[in-house]
This record gives structure tokens, sequence and C-alpha cells, in this order.
């Protein structure tokens, strides 16, 4: 690794870089400053372009005859529109009734809440307000591990915090609220904070290629984003139809072995599929004619091996299509047409 890449990277990582050894030419001194002036001018150019659209997010409820809202919880976001929708994280506004935003200038208002989305994390909300600064969403596909980030929030209160890191890695996983996968999560170093959610993860040009969302505690230099990609077409759906729309079959399952002799026999892959352990009277897989015990092996010919692979496969189904079920019923295999309904997301 060259010099200078090792004082970029201390720098960055919050170590001070270490003092040029007496026989360092002057020359190589002179170039490792201007590349650390850049880092700089190029983190200052972010936060001055993107930073009036952070906002503080302040959620609770307000009791009769008092005039103040009562928090109940707290975080960040970003507004995406100059008409005022933001996102930030479900479980920020989890549960609250009424919410307050702050930007940066110090100036404050109401807003409302417009969906909210516990499966991957993420709400829409909109402030009161006309000509809001706002910001633009990147795409988080481009991304790459050890690419340079900045994370801005309000943690644990302190307004308009930056910190700065790398991508860690891609591709992570983590589960919601109501214990789906959340996919392709982003995990960089910018440290980040109880208040933090909601926040926007921003490149070096100043998009928004995700919104914070976790850390974990006692661990220093790991933070988890969800990707601005995801942000996008949750963001898209609610504005839309005021919730994110995903099928379902109206089954509970769970993961069991299939044994060798029976997968041989049926030319199976894998080691195991999604046993049906209840079904809902009259949902879908009742209409189909699935019953307790069926196995489900594949859907539209893709092998599903687990309850997050059947979750992966309807979170991208249309509502309303078809959808053809490889179906094993004690030794015998079917196949079984299902139509999916709209999954009741209300809470």
């Amino acid at each position: 690794m060259g010099k200078n890449v090792e004082h970029i990277l201390s720098f960055i990582s919050g170590v001070s870089p270490l003092k040029p050894e007496r026989n360092t030419d002057a020359a190589e001194v002179r170039e490792d400053v201007e590349l650390l002036d850049a880092y700089s001018r190029a983190v200052i150019s972010v936060v001055d372009h993107v930073g009036p659209s952070v906002v503080s997010v302040s959620a609770g409820i307000r009791k009769e005859r008092a005039a103040m809202m009562e928090p109940q919880g707290s975080g960040s976001g970003v507004l995406l529109t100059p008409d005022g929708y933001a996102l930030t994280n479900d479980h920020v506004v989890n549960d609250a009734r009424h919410f307050q935003i702050t930007l940066t200038d110090g100036t404050s208002t109401t807003a409302s809440l417009v969906g909210s989305d516990p499966a991957t994390d993420l709400a829409v909300i909109r402030a009161d307000g006309s000509n809001l600064p706002y910001s633009t969403l990147g795409d988080s596909s481009q991304l790459r591990a050890g690419q340079l980030v900045i994370a801005m929030g309000n943690p644990f209160g302190f307004q308009s915090t930056v910190s700065t890191g790398v991508v860690s890695a891609l591709g992570r996983t983590l589960r919601s609220r109501d214990g789906r996968l959340i996919e392709n999560i982003i995990q960089h170093t910018a440290p980040l904070n109880p208040g933090n959610s909601g926040g926007p993860l921003l490149d070096s040009a100043g998009r928004v290629v995700g919104i914070n969302t976790a850390i974990i505690f006692m661990a220093q230099g790991i933070g988890f984003t969800i990707p601005s990609n995801t942000a996008r077409w949750v963001f898209s759906q609610i504005l839309t139809h005021g919730r994110v729309r995903r099928a379902y079959l109206g089954i509970a399952g769970r993961s069991r072995p299939i044994g060798r002799k029976l997968a041989r026999y049926h030319g199976l892959s894998g080691e195991s599929a999604v046993e049906i352990i209840s079904i809902e009277p009259d949902g879908p897989a009742r209409k189909a004619g699935l019953h307790i015990g069926d196995v489900i092996i594949s859907s539209n010919g893709v092998r599903v091996e687990s309850i997050d692979d059947l979750h992966r496969f309807l979170s991208e189904w249309p509502v309303g299509d078809p959808v053809r079920l490889g179906v094993l019923r004690r030794a015998e295999m079917l196949d079984v047409e299902l139509i999916p309904a709209e999954a009741d997301t209300s809470r």
C-alpha cells in the first residue's frame, strides 16, 4: 500500500496520519496534504449541498388539553421533494400519531405519516411546507466496497452531525420488525449512534445511496443502511398506494428437510423445502386446495428451500398474478395454481 493511500485511509478512519519521516521528500508531503485537502473539500461540498435537506424527526402523542407533543421517539430523515415528502425509518415513527420535523436552520414544522413499511424499516412522512430543500436518490447498485460514504443525521439530538467512512461490504441481510429479511443491506464504517436512524448515507457526489437503519452496540465501525434502490421502490409504492403492496399466500410454514430417497425419486435439488403448518380459512392457499402438511418445493419453477425464499419471491411478484407451486403431498408431486392476494399490512 502506498503512503498516499495510507494517509487517506487513516484520515477517514479518524486516526491521525503518521508524521513524515525525516527523509521524506518535501514534494511527497505536499502531495499527501493536497490529497487530504481534496478529500476535505469533497466532504464539505456534500455537506453544504445535502445538509439543508436532512431533518430531525420527532414522533409522539398529543395529550388532551396539552399544547405540546409528548415525545415517543426521535430520529432523522431526508427530504426528497420540495413539497415536503421525506424518508425515515419505520421504527422512528412506530405507533406515533403526531410528528414534527426540524430543519438545519432551526425551523420546525408539523408533519404527517404518509405510510410505513415494517418489512424494510422505511416510512414516508410529509412536512407541512413548500419550496423545501431536497436531495436525490442515487443508484445503490453502483456502490463498491471501499468507496467513500458520508452519514448525516442527529445522533443523541446533536443536529446536523456528519461522519465519514467507507463501504465495508454489500449484500448483507437483516431481520425487520415483522420477521422478514431485508436484503442487499450496506455495511459501512461511518460512525452511527441512536438518532442517526432514518438519516441519509451519501456518496461523494451528494447522492443518497441509503437510509441508515441500524448499529451494533458495543461495536465500532459497523453500521447498516437500507439501499437507495429499495428505498426508491418503497417510496414510490407508498406515494402511489399509501402502503407497500405485497403478495401473500395465506399460510404459515417452516423449513423441513427432504429425505434423500424422496429427493432422488423426484429429481429435486437442495435439501429442504417449506412445510405448511397452518392455513388461513379464506386465504389464497385454502382456495387453491392446499392442505396442512403439504410441502412447497418450488414457485414458478424456482426452487424453494426456506420461508425466506418464499418471501423473496412474493415480494417481487405482482398481486393477483397466478403462481404455479410445486407441492409435495406425501410422496406425490402436484402442480398447483394459486392467485396471491395482497398482504394485510395494517397495524
